[in-house]
């Protein structure tokens, strides 16, 4: 039962420059401009438009418990943005739209981007392309499920923002790119390559909104593993995730982490720690008034597997009580 984790996706900030401004106390001689004062005037004049604007900082405006304030967030933006960034925000906003399952709004937005894409940075192309393919295959389920015309759209998609986006060095980018091709080859042996290239590149680079993405990867790396049997590997991947997300001091991804451990620990058949774990996140989940249908899930199969039947029982009606009062809980 893989625990599917939200994933924040890290941006690069537009470059900083300082505005060269006039001095309104400049004395001019024989009608002439100074010599400093025509200089900064013609580097002025050079600057590409998208420096000139404020910083962009995605990361800033998104909150992924809430798409639809995402997206008043990203029209708010829109007041102050220069054309390459309003490109920018418009492939966010058309991500809002794909994480409440409007995929069809998703890309009428982006269709409306299409004719500026060839005038546009490296950066909102790649972004153009990711968000394009994440409207035919993503981690929001669609409504009849992904057809094979669908997955060859993605993988296009996804592999021309994979190409500029490493041609232009912007790792984060590149990074997400792999690690959603992982839903156009969905074979777990396919998916374990792909994250673990992902998760090479994130590594390797010197991007910290790339390096990042490790605790992801690994959680998606374990859950490929876990497809696959290798349990003793997916629990080490699992253990350093936990050992990241402890580090970065979110909460509720740190019990998401703890809850794959105990997952991975029942796979091994070592039931007594995974039931630790699960019971202690429960009672986590309980003193602050919330619901993990994995731990429910998790509890529900150890006690099945040490022939506790009532406390499965116990466990089974928990979580079809939950799953009946959040249908796209699965989303």
């Amino acid at each position: 039962m893989p625990v599917t984790m939200k994933q924040i996706e890290p941006t690069k900030s537009l470059l900083r420059i300082h505005r060269l401004r006039w001095s309104h106390t400049s004395r001019r001689s024989r009608g002439q401009i100074p010599l400093y004062a025509a200089l900064a005037f013609l580097i002025a004049i050079s600057l590409p438009r998208p420096l000139l604007a404020a910083p962009l900082d995605i990361n800033q405006l998104w909150n992924w418990d809430s798409p639809a304030q995402s997206e008043e967030h990203f029209r708010a933006a829109l007041a102050g943005a220069d054309a390459d960034q309003t490109f920018i925000l418009q492939t966010q906003i058309a991500r809002t739209y794909g994480l409440r399952g409007q995929f069809v709004q998703a890309r009428q937005i982006l269709d409306s981007l299409k004719p500026e894409l060839a005038h546009v940075s490296s950066e909102a192309q790649a972004r153009y392309h990711l968000e394009r393919g994440r409207t035919f295959a993503s981690a929001v389920s669609v409504p009849g499920g992904v057809t094979p015309d669908m997955v060859r759209e993605a993988r296009n998609e996804y592999s021309a923002a994979f190409r500029i986006a490493n041609q232009h060095h912007l790792d984060a980018l590149a990074v997400d790119a792999l690690h959603m091709m992982a839903f156009t080859d969905t074979a777990p042996a396919d998916q374990l390559r792909w994250d673990e290239r992902a998760l090479t590149l994130a590594l390797q680079s010197s991007d910290s909104t790339a390096q990042h993405w490790e605790a992801s990867l690994r959680n998606n790396i374990g859950n490929a593993l876990n497809d696959l049997g290798r349990y003793a590997e997916a629990l080490e991947q699992f253990r350093i995730a936990l050992a990241l997300r402890e580090r970065g001091g979110d909460a509720e991804a740190t019990r998401q982490a703890w809850c794959s451990v105990g997952w991975t620990l029942r796979l091994l058949g070592r039931n007594t720690e995974a039931l630790a774990i699960q019971q202690q996140l429960l009672a986590e989940y309980d003193a602050i008034g919330a619901t993990n249908p994995d731990v429910l899930d998790e509890l529900k199969e150890i006690y099945r597997a040490t022939g506790d039947e009532r406390n499965a029982a116990v466990y089974a009606s928990r979580l079809q009580v939950y799953q009946a009062a959040h249908p796209d809980a699965s989303q």
